[in-house]
């Protein structure tokens, strides 16, 4: 699986896109491929349909040729505005933008609401403020959280309209 992904993340590279996410269902069957422009003009540059025609018909070509590789369907997508993040840079990309956030151990809750008896808190949805030594602060309910990467189980954006 580690192998199959570094392939297709380096043939996503090659085209100047991005690989966001990646997944397998099916039993290896169905193969997921979430894709965003690498190094885009502005924040209303995104996928289009061509570049999924395109990458995904470089990966078929890609994966033809590696014989190892068993799969029914190769699905090619944008990773869209709700997208995920994941890496250091995701966040850095997005300062600025709201996101919702689900830590794998919860943090203690600084909000107004919060009373000494309050659980700590596992989901957030606030603006990034910006990425610092491993660790992304977020603004929730007016007050700045500092979270560790390494406990970030899952974020996504989370666009206002």
């Amino acid at each position: 699986m580690q192998d199959l992904q570094a392939l297709v993340e380096k043939t996503v590279v090659q085209l100047g896109f991005e690989l966001v996410d990646f997944e397998m269902s099916n039993r290896g069957k169905l193969l997921r491929v979430f894709i965003d422009k690498l190094n885009p003009k502005n924040t209303k540059d995104s996928v289009t349909i061509d570049d999924c025609v395109l990458v995904s018909n470089q990966l078929g070509n890609v994966l033809t040729v590696e014989h190892e590789i068993d799969y029914d369907r190769l699905e090619v997508s944008s990773a869209g505005m709700d997208r995920v993040l994941k890496k250091e840079k995701d966040f850095v990309r997005f300062v600025g933008e709201r996101a919702s956030i689900k830590l794998r151990v919860g943090m203690q809750d600084l909000s107004a609401n919060a009373t000494a008896t309050t659980l700590p808190r596992k989901t957030f949805l606030g603006v990034i403020n910006g990425v610092e030594d491993g660790h992304v602060i977020v603004e929730f309910e007016g007050v700045l959280y500092k979270m560790a990467l390494s406990n970030i189980d899952k974020a996504r954006l989370s666009p206002v309209f």
